[in-house]
């Protein structure tokens, strides 16, 4: 590959890191996973540089990239078999005023399928647009509104099953724009 070329992907690589690592987190809930899953990523990108680099919208195909890497990662059979310990580590207590709501909702988000974490990942923490959305995994705009509208079904039904939280008042996640009655 030309000098420049390298430079170009490093420069790429410097600065979408931080946006893709958030991402990966957001997805499967473990840093290790993430930075696996980014590693990934990055060396797909290594590799079709050449190819990829005059892409228009280079962060979005990464993103893309990063989210099918994350969707397939169950359907290889070694993901099943292959521990490096009997059993995993327990995670690292957060810091912050809302641990035990965070630490819920994780484990809820990390009980939806694969699909529809990522629509919701995407769209409600990544804050992208449905179009956007529905470009990063391939589908129609219909099926990520579907996916948004089951997942974050799916995400109350968990929540609702969940002892110990408070009843405060104001919105759950994804109640913005719910008429009263419960249509939208």
């Amino acid at each position: 590959m030309p000098p420049h070329w390298e430079q170009e992907y490093v420069e790429f690589v410097t600065a979408a890191l931080p946006r893709m690592r958030r991402l990966a987190y957001l997805l499967c809930g473990d840093a290790h996973r993430a930075d696996d899953l980014v590693q990934q990523t990055f060396t797909t990108l290594y590799v079709h540089w050449p190819r990829i680099r005059t892409v228009a919208h280079l962060d979005g195909y990464a993103r893309a990239t990063l989210v099918r890497f994350f969707q397939s990662e169950k359907r290889r059979p070694w993901s099943k078999r292959v521990r490096l310990t009997e059993a995993p580590p327990e995670p690292l207590p957060r810091l912050g005023p809302d641990v035990e709501e965070r630490t819920v909702l994780r484990a809820a988000l990390d009980r939806l399928p694969r699909r529809q974490r990522a629509v919701l990942v995407l769209r409600f923490l990544c804050d992208m647009p449905v179009a956007e959305v529905a470009e990063v995994l391939g589908c129609a705009p219909g099926t990520v509104k579907s996916q948004s509208f089951h997942g974050l079904a799916a995400l109350r039904r968990l929540l609702d099953d969940q002892p110990g939280l408070d009843e405060r008042p104001g919105p759950v996640v994804g109640d913005a724009g719910r008429h009263p009655s419960g249509r939208r």
